[in-house]
């Protein structure tokens, strides 16, 4: 059996995007919000120092960095929900980088992995993840407009795709 930074992330990247779609429905509060995201905080800090050694490689190489460029995404929604009124430039930051970083890391990914079916899977979870990135950001006022459902569409894409990657690295790992 593998420890658990093999196979936490197949938990708690799910995890992640089904508690931004809630906080989107506004089915969470901001203090709650608030709370995740200090979590979240903590456990990349605690990840990057467990995993630092063992991640070398290629492709983990891609997800420390991964881990290192995410840490400042999510303390930027940590400190915008901190801030009263909350700032919702640098929740914008952290929610919309969190959809493109791991979507390039997978499609990285996928690029690196030669063994079939897992390079399929990183690069469709790649791509859906940057798909739900773009039809979000269209969804923005300063995108089409087109309103929250389709925000929620494409947070529920990212989470779909970012789920699937992880939960085929947790597979493959073990």
């Amino acid at each position: 059996m593998g420890r658990v930074t093999d196979f936490a992330p197949a938990g708690l990247v799910p995890a992640a995007w089904l508690v931004a779609a809630a906080a989107h429905r506004g089915a969470v509060s901001e203090r709650t919000l608030l709370v995740a995201l200090v979590v979240m905080d903590v456990l990349l800090v605690a990840f990057i120092l467990a995993g630092a050694a063992e991640m070398t490689g290629p492709v983990l190489r891609v997800w420390r960095l991964v881990l290192v460029a995410g840490l400042p995404l999510t303390l930027a929604g940590t400190v915008g929900l901190w801030l009263s009124p909350p700032n919702g430039a640098l929740l914008g930051v952290s929610v919309y980088g969190w959809m493109a970083l791991p979507g390039l890391a997978y499609l990285r990914t996928g690029s690196l992995v030669p063994d079939t079916p897992f390079r399929q899977v990183y690069l469709l979870a790649g791509a859906l993840s940057l798909v739900g990135a773009a039809v979000s950001v269209a969804a923005t006022p300063n995108g089409t407009g087109s309103g929250p459902g389709l925000v929620l569409a494409g947070l529920a894409v990212v989470g779909v795709g970012q789920s699937v990657g992880m939960v085929t690295a947790a597979a493959q790992n073990s």
